[in-house]
């Protein structure tokens, strides 16, 4: 099972902020050591009046609020606030605002000063053009993401983990064959993204998947001890169901998710739960007492990282992932879901048993 990542940005938000704090770590040792404004943040008194007004609303989860303060403490700042600028981009992301990240990014890039700060500010850029092109479905969008890409890849420091975006754009793009040899030259340069190697292989052999609703990739470690991510379930049908102890209807539901763990199990189909519980002991005792022996998560609330990767706001939210990884939203309560798992299972099964026969008269002819 393939899978892409597909949903919002934030799939090169964790990226570009590992690339922000390692250039602003290039000047820690210069930086103040009393309440001074730390290195990023805004110089200008309005402006850090502001930004301390952004950091407020956050702690109240109010996003949108905290975005615009953000901006707001840029504009103040001279438009010379890299933090202004990274934590409004994340919070446009949180709230899948694609319009708003894509006018912040290019106000980073002008903002930014060193190689590093210049290149997690740029790979934002592309991204964000990248994303509201997949959600509005525009393809200028998507060629300016490709445009992007091809200049960070053309500048100093070179970051291989570009060619894989830029050939995601290019195969959307359908342009097939320069989208494979940029993902054949990730798996060649790539040492930092292992997990996106086998995505890559599948990507080079059905680029056609790039123009899918794909699910997230994502690795977890279970409540069993084990270490689960989705690109280890290739070939196999996914059940996600995003629930919380503290949720009627979830506990309603769970019945229904427990007989379908039950009546596929041995078949290939994995369910995972999710739970947005944030007290551990509490979500481990009612694991143990509902019997819910299939695979557990914790992922702690709302603002966990699967569930912001899944875009969930409401539960119970199940989705439903094919063997090749194409996402399709769902609901426990669909009298329908079953039937339909039934069809992707078998689905699943007859590719499996057609691969293995290949496999088996392939060794068999070079005997």
């Amino acid at each position: 099972m393939l899978l892409v990542f597909r949903s919002t940005s934030r799939r090169c938000s964790s990226l570009a902020a590992f690339l922000l704090v390692f250039a602003l770590a290039l000047h820690a040792a210069d930086a103040p050591k009393s309440d001074a404004p730390r290195p990023g943040e805004p110089t200008d008194p309005k402006a850090r009046k502001t930004f301390a007004s952004a950091v407020e609303w956050e702690k109240h989860r109010d996003a949108a609020a905290a975005m615009d303060d953000y901006r707001k403490a840029n504009k103040q700042d001279g438009g010379h606030c890299i933090e202004c600028l990274r934590r409004a981009y994340e919070l446009a992301n949180r709230l899948n605002a694609c319009k708003d990240a894509v006018a912040i990014a290019p106000d980073w890039v002008a903002a930014a000063g060193p190689d590093m700060d210049k290149m997690a500010a740029r790979f934002n850029l592309a991204h964000a053009l990248q994303e509201q092109g997949l959600k509005e479905k525009k393809d200028a969008l998507l060629e300016e993401s490709c445009q992007e890409f091809q200049t960070l890849l053309q500048q100093p420091p070179k970051l291989a983990r570009a060619h894989y975006d830029l050939g995601y754009s290019l195969a959307y793009l359908h342009k097939d064959e320069a989208a494979r040899a940029e993902f054949a030259a990730f798996l060649q340069q790539d040492r930092n993204f292992p997990s996106l190697h086998p995505r890559a292989e599948r990507l080079i052999e059905r680029t056609e998947l790039a123009r899918a609703t794909m699910a997230p990739p994502f690795s977890v470690t279970t409540l069993d001890g084990k270490r689960t991510s989705m690109d280890s379930l290739a070939g196999k049908v996914v059940l996600i169901d995003f629930w919380a102890t503290w949720c009627g209807p979830c506990r309603e539901a769970l019945p229904h998710i427990r007989q379908i763990a039950r009546k596929f199990d041995g078949q290939p189909l994995v369910v995972l739960s999710i739970s947005l519980d944030s007290d551990d002991a509490k979500w481990k005792d009612f694991v143990g007492k509902n019997g819910m022996t299939w695979l557990q998560y914790r992922d702690g609330g709302f603002t966990g990282p699967l569930t912001n990767q899944f875009g969930v706001r409401a539960i119970p939210a199940t989705f439903t992932i094919d063997a090749d990884g194409v996402l399709e939203d769902q609901h426990v309560g669909d009298a329908d879901i079953e039937g339909k798992l039934k069809k992707l299972v078998a689905r699943a099964a007859e590719v499996a048993n057609r691969k293995s026969a290949a496999a088996e008269k392939s060794g068999g002819g070079g005997q």
